[in-house]
């Protein structure tokens, strides 16, 4: 009796260059996930690199991951709609724009269309969440002054002095009569230093807590414990980053603020860090 040939049955390992669970190495990101997941949408630039034969052809790193030099925060938002074809954003996402060139980098028509900025009746770009809050939007021409006017005082209001530190916190607040504006609060404090010197500096407390913006407002918000010794002849319509409170509490400081309707927007800090060259 002669063997049957059975070469037909199962075809060689070349023609399966991928294994089931691949590793990938994204601009510094690593990836683990399925090779289904990858070629899930035909003609993509991953249904490309995963469906050739010549898998020699593709970049890897050190450890044999294969590697794509795109951002690798935003390809997992890439990944996420490989897997079924949505997208779901965080609120508030702030690199929508970014993310639409990286779809438009991997061949994802679709995906391009859903970050696409939609336009309103008005032929304007339409609400999006990722580009403003409504909360700091007002009606009024007085107000869209206020805004640009304090925004313009901000840079001033984030420097520090020698040896101090600033942590800058920036607000808006909106009333019945829907008035706006920043305030900005910085804080100078003092540290201790190690035997380290400049790697084991350690906070101790908060000398002096700054207050920059517009006059009224920061008289409407603190009332009594704002200290204007140092700018007592403002005009309430003027703008000040002089002024400072008669205590240190920076928790009493934003307390005040949100009694007052403010929410952050933005905060910088530096402290200990700034004694390390490397960051």
């Amino acid at each position: 009796m002669a063997l049957a040939d059975n070469t037909g049955c199962a075809k060689p390992s070349e023609d399966f260059p991928f294994p089931e669970i691949i590793e990938l190495n994204v601009g510094g990101q690593v990836y683990i996930t399925r090779h289904p997941t990858l070629v899930s949408v035909p003609g993509s630039l991953l249904w490309e690199m995963f469906t050739q034969k010549n898998i020699r052809s593709l970049a890897r790193d050190s450890k044999g991951r294969f590697f794509v030099d795109r951002d690798g925060f935003l390809f997992r938002y890439i990944l996420d709609y490989m897997r079924d074809q949505q997208l779901v954003l965080p609120d508030h996402f702030p690199e929508r724009s970014r993310l639409q060139r990286e779809a438009e980098y991997f061949m994802l028509p679709e995906l391009v269309k859903m970050l696409a900025p939609k336009l309103s009746k008005q032929n304007s770009l339409g609400d999006d969440p990722c580009q403003s809050d409504p909360e700091e939007l007002s009606p009024s021409a007085d107000a869209t002054r206020n805004l640009t006017s304090a925004s313009a005082t901000l840079p001033s209001a984030m420097a520090g002095g020698p040896g101090g530190a600033i942590a800058t916190s920036v607000g808006a607040a909106s009333t019945d009569v829907r008035r706006a504006g920043f305030i900005t609060i910085g804080y100078r404090g003092s540290y201790t230093l190690g035997r380290d010197s400049q790697t084991d500096a350690k906070f101790r407390r908060v000398a002096r807590i700054m207050v920059c913006g517009k006059t009224s407002l920061a008289k409407e918000v603190f009332g009594d414990t704002l200290n204007e010794s140092r700018d007592p002849d403002r005009p309430p319509e003027r703008y000040t980053s002089r002024y400072y409170l008669k205590f240190t509490f920076l928790e009493q400081a934003f307390d005040k603020l949100a009694d007052a309707g403010f929410h952050m927007v933005a905060c910088n800090s530096t402290g200990t860090c700034a004694f390390a060259h490397d960051q």
